[in-house]
């Protein structure tokens, strides 16, 4: 069975996590060079006024050729209270807001010093909220690029256009056109238990339209 590869990511893009569900091996890898303006330590939500990113701060000094297993993160700033508040105006009128968001918050405010700490807890939340039940093995040594169809750290990026349509849900705030690069959250807490269903389906013409409770 054939491992596909990920690179760490601060509530991952729906992308990605459609990209595990597909996969027959996940690992993770840890050892490759922090990269800066990537998913590594950002997420975007949506809200009122479109698309918002929260980005993870990390300290200063810290990224210059460094494994991002050895990224810190900066608690100087009170990023943590700005991202829950964001999050709780996106989200607190979805339909499964209140049965996912304490977890997240719990993790998110435990203040886990390195960022791959709090990206994993939070992957673990995630993957259990969707019944994503795979097991994710970590890089122990730089796994070399390979440009093949299971290595994503590098192109699952906000800087690179994908050609990944997300699937089509109702959201809190509705766009005309899906937003890509989405944090897997804005699924879920629209979604819940159809998440799974949603991040299965190929085509985006077969997505069954989702219903409110």
């Amino acid at each position: 069975m054939s491992d596909s590869l990920f690179s760490t990511s601060y509530l991952p893009p729906i992308e990605q996590i459609h990209k595990m569900v597909a996969a027959e091996n996940i690992l993770i890898e840890l050892n490759e060079n922090y990269i800066k303006q990537s998913y590594r330590n950002r997420c975007y939500i949506l809200t009122a006024n479109g698309p918002q990113a929260l980005i993870v701060p990390v300290l200063l000094g810290s990224f210059h050729k460094t494994a991002i297993k050895d990224i810190r993160i900066d608690y100087s700033k009170r990023w943590q209270q700005v991202h829950l508040r964001a999050i709780v105006a996106a989200y607190k009128n979805a339909p499964y807001f209140q049965y996912y968001f304490e977890e997240i918050e719990k993790v998110i405010m435990e203040g886990p010093e390195f960022l791959v700490d709090l990206n994993t807890k939070l992957l673990e939340i995630l993957m259990k909220s969707i019944r994503l039940d795979k097991p994710v093995r970590f890089t122990e040594s730089f796994v070399a690029p390979s440009g093949g169809p299971t290595d994503y750290r590098f192109n699952i990026s906000p800087k690179i256009e994908s050609d990944f349509v997300p699937p089509k849900y109702i959201q809190v705030f509705p766009y005309e056109n899906n937003i890509k690069g989405l944090s897997i959250i804005d699924l879920i807490f629209n979604n819940g238990p159809s998440s799974m269903e949603l991040l299965s389906v190929q085509n985006k013409d077969q997505c069954p339209q989702q219903k409110r409770f």
